[in-house]
């Protein structure tokens, strides 16, 4: 073992014993007894404190010694020692020393107040608001007489949940990207229509409606316009339900975004209204479907208006021909069967949103 392995440390017979101001210690084995030949020899021994420094012989006033000369034996062992005395560079992955904050006592004091404040404000917040959803016999028994009907207390659960669908939409990016998989982690994926699935004979007959359009105009196309017209883009990515089930598939179809540059929306337009009126309930009754999308999102390049579904063109199970795909939104965003695209400059009516789920629905 060489001496970058043990640390710089010293052999025992690096350094001679001198005994004059090292502090290197001697152990001497035990005494030959009257058989043993040998005569015991000393060995010297490495303590902590040779590793560190090595002490200098002072006078009564504390100056160094002046008469002392070491003698050649001293000066190479105090050479050694002090070669060894530099510190082992620290390791970068190693625990790093806490910095040392200093604050002026003032700002301290204001700041913590401060923190105090709000948290104290917000606790009470807090309380207030989900006093007013506990039942009324409870606020009785805590004293409480104020009565909240039903509806109050919806309009606060919705006050609370559309800021959290605004906070989210002001902090979404168009760059954002969700992870994407290879074939080999494809899993299966569900019918989860909301309703009954429809039958296939509204297919033949189908056909996409664009409206809102900067051309004042509405326009009728079939899937095989939308199939030769635009550049088919593949992409294996996550579907999430509400429910609490995920499918990875390997979706195929064109771009929101390539729609939108070839028939533009009206100017400030913000908005798609996206409908399936051939969607049933669950007895089978026609029960169109609908949601909101805002711009941004449908600009994201892995939003799609999807027609295959694992190489295959879509089926009426999974809304052939044409439906929805936008990963950054939750499945019943992505709506099946598309019939209906309309752009608008204020936000659209959304089916859950209605029935007093979030608008937004983003992961």
């Amino acid at each position: 073992m060489n001496n970058k392995e043990k640390g710089n440390s010293l052999e025992p017979g690096d350094i001679a014993s001198t005994g004059t101001g090292s502090k290197l210690e001697t152990t001497k084995l035990p005494e030959a007894g009257p058989e043993d030949p040998n005569s015991a020899a000393p060995i010297a021994t490495e303590t902590p404190e040779a590793v560190e420094a090595i002490e200098e012989p002072v006078d009564a006033d504390g100056s160094p010694s002046v008469d002392h000369e070491p003698g050649t034996d001293e000066a190479a062992s105090s050479a050694a020692a002090k070669a060894v005395s530099a510190k082992k560079p620290r390791s970068f992955f190693g625990e790093q020393p806490l910095p040392i904050i200093e604050m002026a006592p003032r700002v301290l004091r204001y700041r913590t107040r401060r923190d105090l404040l709000l948290f104290s404000a917000g606790a009470v917040a807090a309380v207030a608001g989900a006093g007013f959803l506990l039942p009324q016999t409870t606020l009785s028994r805590m004293g409480v007489r104020r009565n909240i009907n039903a509806r109050g207390k919806e309009w606060l659960l919705n006050k609370a949940l559309r800021i959290d669908d605004d906070v989210a939409e002001a902090l979404y990016s168009r760059n954002r990207m969700v992870p994407t998989y290879t074939k080999s982690q494809i899993t299966p994926i569900k019918n989860n229509y909301n309703g009954a699935t429809p039958d296939l004979a509204y297919i033949p007959g189908w056909r996409l409606a664009l409206d809102g359009l900067s051309s004042g105009l509405t326009l009728s196309l079939d899937i095989g316009i939308l199939r030769v017209r635009h550049q088919v883009h593949d992409q294996i990515t996550r579907l999430v339900c509400v429910e609490g089930w995920s499918a990875i598939s390997w979706w195929s179809g064109l771009r929101f975004d390539d729609l939108l540059h070839a028939y533009p929306p009206v100017s400030q337009a913000k908005w798609a209204s996206i409908e399936s009126s051939v969607n049933l309930d669950a007895n089978g009754n026609p029960d169109p479907y609908f949601v909101s999308i805002d711009l941004l999102t449908a600009q994201n390049p892995q939003t799609l208006l999807a027609t295959h579904l694992n190489g295959k063109p879509l089926t009426v199970e999974h809304g052939a021909p044409l439906r929805l795909l936008v990963p950054v939104k939750l499945g019943l965003k992505n709506i099946k069967a598309i019939t209906r695209i309309t752009y608008t400059k204020g936000e659209p009516p959304d089916y859950w949103a209605k029935r007093g789920y979030s608008r937004y629905d983003g992961i």
